[in-house]
């Protein structure tokens, strides 16, 4: 049975509001597209890392109660687990983030999980870059590649970091050519590559691997697919998300979960036409409208119910 492996940070967010605490839940988009595909029934694994304190606890309890194997997230007992603290400003669209947590000097013990041909790998943000478990993640990536995995990357990386990016550019880099396919929205593009278009991105960075490029209007959710000389538009449905954050986790995760039903290969993917992918996106953006209504910024347990009794994984 085919399954996915997400690799990414897990992280406690707490968003205030008026200078006063409004909710504390698990943030990382890959984690919670984990959340969301486990809950509907995908055989999904966790590759992570948090501290053995009290908000690893609350993030590992979150996983497993969604069904997620977290087998291979390695509970470290030195540092302390990572912590979001985002300011929402009324007056401004966009959040203030300010993170909190430490790691021990030896890190990302963990235990690999078996990769077969069809699996599909996630993995994205910050994580998927960083130098300290660069090396061991690029390792399990080359192995996915053998085993004829489908590597599926967020580039996104989380606000306030932009002034890293020439040091994890190559990184990112790595990661597009090991991928198959790339989603990211215009937010994330401005802050890998600053003054390029969408179509720039992509053949500027992405269309010389064979990827395909899944782009999302970050004010808008218009999607737009790049695949070798082909270009979908799928305008958006509906008003704009409240989290744009959510809003892609779930839209991922509806892709991932689609494309695992669908039994799609390797081989099959850079061949989708645009029929294909208007019937995935659709279904994705259901995913991620659900995301967007919950606070858990996972879809709910009736809509992966619902999912679920229509699809045989």
């Amino acid at each position: 049975m085919r399954k996915i492996i997400a690799i990414g940070e897990m992280v406690l967010d707490t968003l205030f509001s008026g200078g006063q605490p409004v909710k504390a839940f698990v943030g990382g988009r890959v984690a919670n597209a984990a959340a969301s595909l486990a809950q509907a029934g995908a055989r999904c694994a966790m590759v992570s890392e948090c501290t053995t304190d009290r908000a690893g606890d609350i993030i590992v309890d979150f996983l497993t109660s969604h069904g997620v194997d977290i087998t291979s997230v390695d509970r470290y007992p030195d540092g302390a687990t990572r912590l979001s603290v985002i300011f929402a400003d009324q007056h401004d669209s966009r959040s203030h983030i300010v993170n909190y947590g430490s790691y021990p000097d030896e890190r990302f013990n963990v235990v690999w999980p078996r990769i077969d041909e069809g699996d599909i790998v996630l993995i994205g943000s910050l994580y998927a870059v960083d130098l300290p478990q660069r090396e061991r993640l690029l390792e399990l990536l080359r192995h996915a590649t053998e085993r004829k995995a489908i590597i599926v990357y967020l580039p996104g990386l989380q606000h306030g970091i932009s002034f890293r990016i020439t040091h994890v550019m190559p990184n990112v880099l790595e990661n597009m050519e090991l991928s198959q396919l790339v989603v990211a929205t215009s937010r994330d593009l401005h802050t890998i590559f600053p003054g390029e278009s969408p179509e720039e991105c992509f053949r500027n960075h992405i269309s010389f691997y064979g990827n395909t490029f899944v782009h999302i209007d970050s004010a808008t959710t218009a999607i737009t697919i790049y695949n070798r000389d082909r270009v979908l538009e799928c305008p958006a449905t509906g008003t704009a998300p409240a989290n744009m954050f959510d809003w892609q986790s779930g839209l991922t995760a509806g892709i991932v979960y689609e494309l695992l039903a669908g039994e799609a290969t390797l081989e099959q993917l850079p061949e989708f036409d645009g029929e294909q992918w208007q019937r995935i996106i659709a279904a994705a953006r259901r995913w991620a409208d659900d995301c967007d209504q919950h606070d858990s910024a996972c879809i709910s347990a009736a809509f992966a119910r619902q999912v679920g009794s229509q699809a045989s994984l």
